[in-house]
Order: structure tokens, then C-alpha cells, then sequence
């Protein structure tokens, strides 16, 4: 498992593997006027990769591709980082339907977190899912975050306004580290 900046190498994996996942991310993803196919090719990396290497250089982004087994296999971004007395950011992935159940979005997920927590300073990561994503909030909570509340109709996702719950995860909530809580979880 490797976290690594989006590279400029990954556009045709990450074409390839978007594509190759439309039914299993869709469901999940914001709402786009724009076919899925012409939302998820070259130029459309191309201008995600230097958007999201902007707002990470300037402190409000921190954009992660996951590499697993050597292959681009997702991604995680903890974003809309505030800083100041909040510094805080929400976090957000997706992984690659072929490696699911193996433990690699959680694995991805909590080395994002103890770097957000740890070099990034922040103090509180949020990460809203919708109710019926069972998977991705069994992620989260094997992960020591906590549901905080209901937002109705909080995000445009697969054509309409859907709910989420919100979870959060504080810095001090895990003595040691989010990767030694998902070391304790892991299947032996």
C-alpha cells in the first residue's frame, strides 16, 4: 500500500479504472450534467490532477492516489480544509471495485487520516456518507469515528439531493494512531 500526490502517470489507470467502476461509484458520486464516459478521460484527469495539486499547495486539499499491490487502485482526499481555531477537513475515497473487502480503503483511509492529523495539524476530519453506503460507514466507525447527525438532503449525489450522515474523528479521540486502531481491527 502506498499514498502518494495524484501523478501524472496514473491519468490511463485512473481512466481506465473509473470507468471500469461507473456502477459501483455512481451511486455515490456528485450529480454532473456531463455523461459519465466524458467526465472520466485524459483531459478530465489532466484538469482534476492540476485542480486538486492547486488547492493542495495552497493548504485546503490534501489529494491522495492509492497504489495497492503496485496499481492505482482509488483514491482519498481529505478537503475543504479549514484552518485557523476549526483546522479542521472532510474526507472522502473511493476504491476500485476489485480490491473491495480486502481491507485496502481502510488501510488507505487511515493513513490519510494520521497524516492529516499528524504533518497537516489538523484537529478534526468529518466524513459525511449517505445512510444506505453500509460499507463505507462500517469503514469509518471500525475506524473510531463517531455519527454526529443527520443531514437531510445535504449533497446533489446520482441526480438528487440526498442525505448523509455526518461522522467525525478528532485528533485526541485515538492515543496512538488511526493505523494502529485499524491494526487492532484487522482480520488475522
Amino acid at each position: 500500500m502506498e499514498l502518494h500526490p495524484l501523478r501524472r502517470a496514473d491519468a490511463r489507470e485512473w481512466v481506465r479504472l473509473r470507468l471500469e467502476n461507473e456502477a459501483w461509484l455512481r451511486p455515490w458520486e456528485p450529480s454532473a450534467p456531463v455523461a459519465w464516459a466524458d467526465r472520466h478521460t485524459p483531459t478530465t484527469y489532466r484538469a482534476m490532477r492540476r485542480a486538486a495539486g492547486g488547492r493542495a499547495r495552497i493548504g485546503v486539499s490534501l489529494p491522495f492516489a492509492v497504489h495497492y499491490e503496485g496499481r492505482l487502485a482509488g483514491q482519498v482526499t481529505v478537503d475543504n480544509i479549514v484552518r485557523g481555531a476549526m483546522r479542521s477537513g472532510h474526507l472522502g475515497y473511493w476504491i476500485d471495485r476489485a480490491v473491495a473487502g480486502r481491507g485496502v480503503a481502510s488501510l488507505a483511509v487511515a493513513l490519510a487520516c494520521d497524516h492529516a492529523f499528524g504533518p497537516a495539524g489538523l484537529h478534526r476530519l468529518q466524513a459525511d456518507i449517505r445512510p444506505e453506503n453500509r460499507s463505507s460507514r462500517r469503514l469509518v466507525e471500525r475506524l473510531g469515528f463517531r455519527p454526529e447527525g443527520l443531514f437531510r438532503d445535504y449533497l446533489d449525489i446520482d441526480g438528487a439531493w440526498r442525505d448523509h450522515v455526518a461522522y467525525a474523528l478528532l485528533a485526541d479521540d485515538l492515543p496512538d494512531s488511526v493505523l494502529a486502531r485499524w491494526r487492532n481491527r484487522a482480520p488475522r
